[in-house]
């Protein structure tokens, strides 16, 4: 691995010149793409038929920070820069830079005076905002990108590779890039999808919604309402997990799977729905786990937490900073906490147990300065985890 990756590096350079070298042409295309598959990664399509029948955006899912590349090597298309600073990084990653830095008001009229001359490419969007390795469902789609034009082709994409899981959650394009150069092969597949025109009144979110089934469909995928932004605050919530004081290391949840219990809260699947026992007996057993720590939660209660976190270590973080409510099971519970639906309750709950002499977290003063406050709720905090656990 480290020697392709090294070697990989080297040709990735003259890669990089020869796309710069030459101009936009199927010999261009043919030759990267040549080049492009000594580097690992092979490109399929499927129906190059219904390429570019007309449609001037292409609409495609979104699952690495390369798709447009790859797009690129089929066919002649241009991707906005929706993020980052415009420059020489931007450029040579394949963006077109608009110099649009307001509103998306903005972005859709330039786009759509980039898509009024004939002569420029057509576009290629993801509406998904985000990437996910599109193995179980896709991401909300925004709306703006269908207010451009009334006619969009939907492209599907899928994205395969041996050793290490494509679309890994918070990493970064160079990262990604450096992956891509270790394994053997990355193996990218393009499917093309007839034009879908606008109904009569469709609205743009209506547009949407319908061009997301056509996709999950092609996909063998979910149709989820997650957006970019929930999937933002899920990761922000994971990174706050992982450093909880009996979490050292947070939950395996390195890759945004797209699982039912993604989103903690924001289920995708009910989990009444049939074929799910085995699920049921993973669940019941990392309740068993947490019941141990929290003798006094009530089984049903750590089992509906279960199957939103997916994760012992956040479930036992949300009972006992009080995020989800409950009611003791046995009296030597009353001691703690008591049950609050926020952070702030809970801590006072901490504040007011001053039973125990020696097996109980002892209260201090109320602290002068706001630092001295925050390491005494820490302080209280992690005792609190500490006779939890005995």
């Amino acid at each position: 691995g480290l020697c392709l990756l090294v070697l990989r590096v080297f040709i990735g350079v003259h890669v990089f010149l020869v796309s710069c070298a030459l101009p936009d042409s199927v010999v261009r295309r043919f030759i990267v793409r040549v080049m492009c598959s000594v580097l690992g990664l092979l490109v399929r399509q499927s129906d190059p038929q219904l390429r570019g029948a007309g449609a001037r955006v292409f609409i495609a899912n979104h699952v690495t920070p390369f798709d447009h590349n790859v797009v690129s090597l089929l066919t002649s298309c241009n991707t906005p820069a929706l993020s980052g600073a415009p420059g020489f990084i931007c450029w040579s990653r394949g963006f077109m830079e608009l110099g649009v830095t307001g509103s998306r008001a903005e972005l859709v009229d330039s786009l759509k005076e980039y898509s009024a001359h004939q002569g420029n490419p057509p576009l290629l969007l993801f509406p998904e905002e985000a990437a996910t390795n599109g193995r179980a469902g896709l991401l909300r789609f925004s709306s703006w990108p269908f207010s451009i034009l009334d006619e969009v082709q939907p492209v599907a994409l899928q994205v395969r590779r041996p050793l290490v899981a494509v679309s890994v959650a918070d990493s970064s394009w160079i990262s990604e890039l450096l992956w891509t150069f270790f394994v053997p092969f990355t193996v990218y597949q393009v499917r093309w999808m007839p034009s879908v025109p606008r109904r009569a009144d469709e609205r743009s979110e209506d547009f949407a919604l319908r061009v997301q089934e056509l996709l999950a469909m092609e996909l063998g995928v979910v149709s989820t309402r997650i957006t970019a932004a929930d999937r933002t605050e899920h990761m922000k919530r994971l990174r706050h997990t992982s450093r909880l004081p009996f979490a050292p290391g947070g939950c395996p949840w390195g890759i945004l799977a797209m699982e039912p219990q993604l989103l903690g809260g924001l289920s995708l699947v009910p989990p009444s729905l049939p074929g799910g026992a085995p699920e049921d007996v993973r669940v019941m057993a990392m309740a068993q786990q947490v019941k141990e720590v929290l003798p006094h939660v009530p089984l049903e209660v750590i089992r509906t937490d279960l199957v939103q976190t997916n994760c012992v270590d956040t479930t036992i973080a949300n009972l006992l900073e009080g995020r989800v409510p409950f009611f003791p099971e046995s009296k030597e519970a009353e001691d703690l906490p008591a049950p609050s639906t926020s952070q702030a309750a809970a801590a006072s709950g901490i504040q007011g147990s001053v039973a125990a002499p020696s097996s109980k977290p002892a209260t201090k003063q109320f602290a002068k300065s706001p630092v001295e406050r925050h390491l005494s709720l820490q302080e209280r905090k992690r005792a609190l985890y500490d006779y939890a656990r005995r």
